[in-house]
């Protein structure tokens, strides 16, 4: 294994994600009548299988391995998604008429955490073989060049954001799709084009539902005073919303995080878990992982992901493969994409997005995806120049 420390900081985070499972669902299960330990061993096995996975990809020869492991992801992945809308519900759990996961031996896996990572790989991979620098070609020469890509991820949109209803994913994979296009050689200037080109796609799929623009006001009414406070008074009464549509979730994650302090209330003992913020131990772990540890907690992780991400940079700059370069960059764009998603949603700077902590959230799919990509990371760095240690 080239990066034995990228491999023991994601351990790291994977045994903190077992202690908080087992912590902060407390009330869940009394509310769900399973075990005191139920999330904690689901957990733990995933953890466990997920460990085990980045080591033993990392095995591998990326020669002959990285290829096709990368496709039958995306191939793999979104011949699921497509298909679970006709499967039965003995098979597919849905909530809120979505369709997201497929149950398989009492547990239930999310096509889409694994279809992240073969986009990224199928990204890279055909960046390296079709792009490269623009060298002068030109606005108009860029967007067709771009077009078939632009047209896979309108198709991946579709299958997400309308047929699973999970915008959030959208957002990730988007961002990261738009920095690995400018580090594959586009011009900056086609970069901001098509930054301007989704935040005007992305208001208008918000502005087309009701209840995409309830959930924007709700947030809003949370964020307003900080930003309104700058603004001369007539202007900040015409945008703002009443209070009552302010959302108990980011209300009670605020004071959760407010509540932890400097060192936490410690281990097993937060209060906004028990039946304030609901299944906190997923999308809002990180609340409460601040009011059980306080800021010094959320600092150490913070740090600990930072190191990773640090790794995963390291690896791909010193590349001398441009698939392993940009494959390297859009694993660490992603988590770090995901990770600053959800802190933003549970702090109340923008609207939540049901995006998990990578490595920390309690959900087999997501940790064991990432760990993929990080087995793949490890696999493809055997063939980085490694004459400076990483």
């Amino acid at each position: 294994m080239a990066d034995r420390k990228l491999f023991t900081l994601v351990v790291i985070l994977i045994g903190i994600s077992i202690i908080l499972a087992y912590s902060l669902s407390a009330y869940t299960t009394i509310l769900f009548g399973v075990g005191e330990f139920h999330f904690a061993i689901r957990q733990s096995i995933f953890g466990f299988i997920s460990i085990l996975t980045i080591w033993s990809i990392a095995q591998l020869n990326p020669d002959k391995h990285l290829t096709p492991l990368g496709f039958t992801l995306f191939f793999g992945s979104i011949i699921l998604m497509i298909a679970m809308p006709f499967l039965p519900e003995s098979l597919v759990s849905a909530v809120g008429g979505a369709k997201r996961w497929i149950k398989i031996l009492g547990f239930s896996i999310a096509p889409v955490e694994f279809f992240k990572i073969g986009f990224i790989y199928f990204l890279a991979w055909s960046f390296t073989r079709k792009l490269g620098h623009h060298d002068g070609m030109g606005l108009t020469n860029e967007f067709k060049r771009f077009a078939p890509y632009a047209l896979v991820f309108i198709g991946v949109m579709f299958i997400i954001a309308f047929v699973q209803n999970d915008l959030g994913q959208v957002v990730v994979l988007g961002l990261t799709l738009l920095f690995m296009l400018m580090f594959a050689g586009s011009s900056f200037r086609f970069f901001l084009t098509l930054l301007l080109g989704a935040l005007i796609f992305f208001l208008l799929f918000i502005f087309t539902a009701e209840h995409r623009i309830l959930r924007i006001k709700s947030w809003w009414a949370s964020a307003q005073d900080t930003v309104l406070s700058f603004l001369p008074d007539i202007l900040a009464n015409e945008l703002r919303v009443p209070t009552d549509v302010v959302p108990y979730q980011i209300g009670h994650s605020l004071n959760a995080i407010h509540n932890g302090g400097l060192f936490g209330v410690g281990l097993a003992n937060g209060t906004f878990k028990l039946g304030f913020l609901s299944e906190v131990h997923t999308d809002f772990v990180l609340a409460g992982l601040a009011e059980e540890f306080g800021f010094a907690g959320v600092v150490f992780v913070v740090f600990i992901f930072m190191w990773i991400i640090k790794r995963i940079f390291t690896i791909a700059n010193r590349s001398d493969d441009s698939r392993i370069y940009l494959f390297s960059l859009g694993i660490g764009l992603m988590l770090s994409f995901a990770f600053l998603v959800n802190a933003y949603g549970i702090s109340g700077i923008t609207p939540i997005k049901g995006i998990s902590v990578p490595f920390l959230s309690y959900g087999g799919s997501a940790i064991l995806a990432s760990s993929i990509g990080i087995g793949m990371i490890l696999m493809a760095s055997k063939k980085v120049n490694l004459e400076k240690k990483l």
